[in-house]
């Protein structure tokens, strides 16, 4: 009888044990955004912070200076799991200098970011091309619809920030002296259906987009080199982002580098436990899983909530790699 009663008072002992170390994360928040790929990691942080490590997860609606501005200053949601921090750099790093706030991961997702693409055929039929400045020499592959003798380079349209990024990186490559004309799309529509339109035909095409997002999953686009270091903040940010008549003299430069973070407030860092602050940290999207991923939710008009469920089924090389094993069967026999 004693030895039954002393078995028994070892496996409840181990029984709240593990109650205990399953409660410690808690309850969360997590903000989900207003964009595919944040809605997918959103989802996908549900799922494996419920089921590989008992957390209790609510998702809030979610947007980046919003989310931002409640993290600083009220101190939620606890999670920002995207968040494109060149809009907040000053005073995220106030945040993350003085503790309120913390980085877990300070690149969730690779290969992302804004840029000149070309799709894959024109490098394939130009290996010459590896760099913007040698498609600036060859407007002859790019032509306009309207004067084939230039060549067309697809900008942003008009209102967008990047409407004047690209308009003074247009001046500052002096492209009009090489030949080239700034097309306007007139809207993100039209920006979207110039790429598809030319990829869906085989015809060259050259302007700005962004990853990760569908279209460039679709059609394998390529983010070309600028062949040109950044210039600099102090220029970028104090003429190349302005506009015209506020950037007399810009300069060719690389694309500012897109920085995205997940980042945490001070009490979820200081309560969620080790292992779950390592999972955020080892949680990064490889550029083209999470491009594929956004195809299959334009194509299948899926929510985060099914795009997460395909990832989980279509990339266990992927997740499992941020686990540890026995979160990782946890989450595989859900």
């Amino acid at each position: 009888m004693k030895s039954l009663a002393k078995k028994a008072s070892l496996g409840l002992a181990l029984l709240l044990g593990a109650g205990a170390a399953m409660a410690e994360c808690g309850n969360v928040q997590i903000a989900n955004m207003n964009w595919a790929s944040a809605q997918l990691m959103a989802e996908v942080d549900k799922i494996i912070l419920e089921q590989g490590y008992g957390c209790t997860v609510e998702l809030v609606p979610g947007d980046t200076m919003p989310t931002f501005t409640s993290q600083n200053e009220k101190g939620e949601p606890d999670v920002a799991p995207e968040l494109w921090i060149n809009a907040v750099r000053e005073p995220l790093k106030m945040a993350l200098d003085e503790g309120r706030l913390h980085s877990a991961n300070s690149g969730p997702i690779s290969g992302l970011g804004e840029g000149w693409w070309v799709p894959p055929y024109v490098i394939e039929n130009h290996p010459d091309l590896k760099t913007v400045l040698d498609v600036l020499e060859r407007p002859d592959l790019f032509p306009d619809a309207e004067d084939p003798s230039k060549g067309a380079f697809v900008g942003c349209p008009a209102g967008w920030g990047c409407q004047l990024t690209n308009a003074n990186l247009f001046r500052g490559f002096k492209m009009a002296e090489k030949g080239w004309k700034l097309v306007d799309p007139g809207s993100a529509a039209g920006l979207d259906g110039s790429m598809s339109k030319a990829v869906n035909r085989g015809e060259n095409w050259f302007g700005y987009y962004w990853s990760p997002t569908a279209l460039i999953g679709r059609h394998k686009m390529v983010k070309l080199d600028f062949g040109v270091p950044f210039i600099g903040s102090e220029h970028w940010d104090g003429c190349i982002v302005k506009p015209e008549q506020e950037c007399a003299d810009p300069q060719a430069s690389s694309w500012t580098k897109s920085e995205v973070h997940t980042v945490v407030t001070d009490s979820f860092a200081k309560s969620a436990g080790a292992d779950v602050m390592d999972y955020l940290k080892n949680r990064v999207y490889p550029g083209d899983v999470m491009n594929g991923m956004l195809v299959y939710m334009d194509e299948n008009q899926a929510e985060g909530a099914d795009a997460a469920a395909e990832f989980l089924r279509a990339h266990p090389d992927v997740w499992k790699a941020w686990l540890p094993e026995e979160a990782a069967m946890k989450v595989k026999a859900m």
